[in-house]
C-alpha cells in the first residue's frame, strides 16, 4: 500500500529524471513503429509532408552520390497520388535544371547513421536471402529516420533537463523539462511526426545551450571555436535557429560592458565563432551551390519572409496554431523567465531575447500559421528556453511546501496536452465524423476533455 501511494504522489519519477526520459523515448519508439507497420497510410509512405524533401537529401546522398532528386520524389510518390499535384518540388525546376529542395540537409546529415545502420543489416539478410529491396525507401529506411529522431528528441529533452539542473534542484529541473516536452507541440513531433526537422532541432539546440551554460567563464579559445561549430549545426538542422548565437554574443557584450574583457579580445573570439560556424554549415552552402546555382539563396522565393509585415498577434494568439493559444504551458514559461531573470540576468535576458527573435522571424514568414501542424511547431526547437521558463516558476516558494501539487500540475499540463493530441490526430486520420477540426475556442480549448467519452462511446456505439 505504502508503494502504490508513493506511486500516487509521482514521487518515484522526480528521483530518476534521466531513467524516465529514457523509457518514454524507448515508449514512442515502440509506438511509432508499430502504428505505421500495423496502421499503414492509405498512400503508402511513412516519411510524407516536409518530411519527404528531409529525406530526399539522405536518399539521394547516400543511394545516388548526388543532389538531383527527381528520381527521389519519383520513387517516393505514386502516379496516383492525389496529393503530388499540390508540391512545387515535384512540378518546377531550379536554374540548374534541378528539382527543388526548400528544407535544410542538417537532419539527413545527423539521420544518416541508423540509414546506413539499415542499410548494413538488410544487406546481411539479403545475403541469407531475404529479398528486401535495398532501394533506400523501403520501409526500414523510411522507419530508420523517425526512430532516429525520437532518440535526438529524448536526448534533447535530457539535456534540457540537464541544462534546468545546472541553476536549480532536481525536482523543478526534472518537471519543468518533462512538461516543455510532453505539454507543448514538442511532444507531436517526438512521436507522431518525428521525421520532420523539429525533433532533431530540440536537440541540437539543446546541446549549444547546455555546451554553452556548462562552459560559461571559460576564456580559452577552443570553447569559441566550439560554440561556433555547434551553432553551425543548429543552423544546419533549422536556418532560422541561428539565432541561438545570442547566448554566446550577449555574454562578450556583457563582458565588454564590464571591462572584464577588451573588445579586440571580443571581436577575436566572434570572429572564431563565425569561422567554425561557416566549417559546419557548408554543406548547405554547397547543396544550395548545387541545387540552385547560389550559396545563398531562399529556396521558398523571395516573397516567403515579410520582414516589414510580421503577424505578430496571429503567431501567438490565433486560433490557428497560435503559440499560446494552443500551448497555454508556454504563456507560463515566458512569465517564468522573469523569475529566472532574477536568478541569472545574464542567461535569462539571453533566453528572453532569443524567443522574442523567434517570435519575429516566425511572425514574418508568409505562412505564419506553419502550414498543417500540430500548433506552432516552428518553435520546437526553443524547447530548451521553454523547459528554463518552467522550471523557473516550478522552483517558486509556492511549491516548496506543496510538492505534490507540483507534481500534479505539471502531469495536468501533460495530460491536457497529449487530450489534445488525440483529438488532432482523431481528425487528421479520418475519423472526422467524431472530432471537428480545432477552428473555434471551444475547439481548440474544451473539446479535448471530452475525447475519451466520445472514443467510448463510438466504441461502445451508442
Amino acid at each position: 500500500m505504502t508503494s502504490a501511494i508513493r506511486l500516487l504522489t509521482l514521487e518515484p519519477f522526480e528521483r530518476h529524471p534521466g531513467r524516465v526520459i529514457a523509457a518514454i523515448g524507448g515508449i514512442f519508439a515502440v509506438m511509432y513503429v508499430t502504428a505505421l507497420t500495423l496502421f499503414p497510410r492509405s498512400h503508402g509512405r511513412i516519411v510524407d509532408g516536409d518530411a519527404i524533401q528531409y529525406y530526399a537529401y539522405l536518399r539521394s546522398l547516400v543511394m545516388d552520390g548526388d543532389l538531383d532528386f527527381a528520381n527521389d520524389y519519383r520513387m517516393l510518390y505514386r502516379p496516383t497520388d492525389e496529393d503530388a499535384d499540390e508540391y512545387a518540388w515535384l512540378r518546377e525546376v531550379t536554374p540548374t535544371g534541378r528539382a527543388q529542395n526548400m528544407m535544410s540537409i542538417g537532419p539527413a546529415l545527423l539521420w544518416a547513421p541508423a540509414f546506413l545502420v539499415i542499410y548494413a543489416g538488410l544487406s546481411v539478410l539479403r545475403a541469407l536471402g531475404l529479398s528486401i529491396p535495398l532501394d533506400g525507401v523501403a520501409a526500414p529506411f523510411q522507419l530508420s529516420v523517425g526512430v532516429a529522431g525520437i532518440v535526438y528528441a529524448t536526448l534533447g529533452s535530457f539535456l534540457c533537463y540537464r541544462v534546468c539542473r545546472v541553476l536549480y534542484s532536481q525536482a523543478p529541473a526534472f518537471w519543468g523539462a518533462l512538461a516543455a516536452w510532453l505539454a507543448t507541440p514538442a511532444v507531436y513531433y517526438s512521436l507522431v511526426s518525428p521525421a520532420y526537422s523539429h525533433a532533431v532541432s530540440l536537440f541540437a539546440a539543446a546541446l549549444f545551450c547546455y555546451v554553452w551554460l556548462t562552459t560559461r567563464g571559460d576564456r580559452r579559445i577552443w570553447r569559441h571555436l566550439l560554440l561556433g561549430a555547434l551553432a553551425g549545426l543548429t543552423a544546419l538542422v533549422r536556418w532560422q535557429e541561428v539565432i541561438v548565437l545570442a547566448l554566446p554574443m550577449g555574454e562578450l557584450v556583457a563582458a565588454v560592458a564590464k571591462r572584464r574583457q577588451s573588445s579586440g579580445s571580443a571581436v577575436l573570439r566572434l570572429g572564431l565563432m563565425a569561422g567554425s560556424f561557416t566549417v559546419i554549415f557548408a554543406p548547405q552552402l554547397i547543396a544550395w551551390r548545387h541545387i540552385y546555382g547560389d550559396f545563398l539563396v531562399m529556396p521558398q522565393g523571395g516573397e516567403f519572409m515579410r520582414w516589414t509585415d510580421p503577424a505578430l498577434g496571429s503567431v501567438l494568439f490565433s486560433l490557428r496554431h497560435g503559440l499560446f493559444t494552443w500551448t497555454p504551458v508556454l504563456l507560463l514559461s515566458v512569465c517564468g523567465l522573469l523569475w529566472l531573470i532574477r536568478r541569472d540576468p545574464l542567461l535569462g535576458w539571453s533566453a528572453l531575447v532569443v524567443i522574442l527573435l523567434a517570435v519575429y522571424i516566425n511572425a514574418s514568414v508568409s505562412d505564419w500559421w506553419a502550414g498543417e501542424a500540430f500548433g506552432a511547431r516552428r518553435f520546437v526547437g526553443y524547447t530548451v528556453f521553454f523547459a528554463l521558463g518552467l522550471t523557473a516558476l516550478f522552483a517558486r516558494n509556492l511549491w516548496v511546501d506543496r510538492l505534490i501539487l507540483r507534481r500534479w500540475t505539471a502531469t495536468g499540463l501533460i495530460v491536457y496536452n497529449l487530450l489534445f493530441l488525440v483529438q488532432y490526430q482523431l481528425f487528421m486520420r479520418g475519423f472526422r465524423d467524431l472530432v471537428p477540426y480545432p477552428t473555434t475556442a471551444r475547439q481548440v480549448f474544451l473539446d479535448r476533455l471530452s475525447v475519451p467519452w466520445t472514443l467510448l462511446r463510438a466504441w461502445l456505439n451508442l
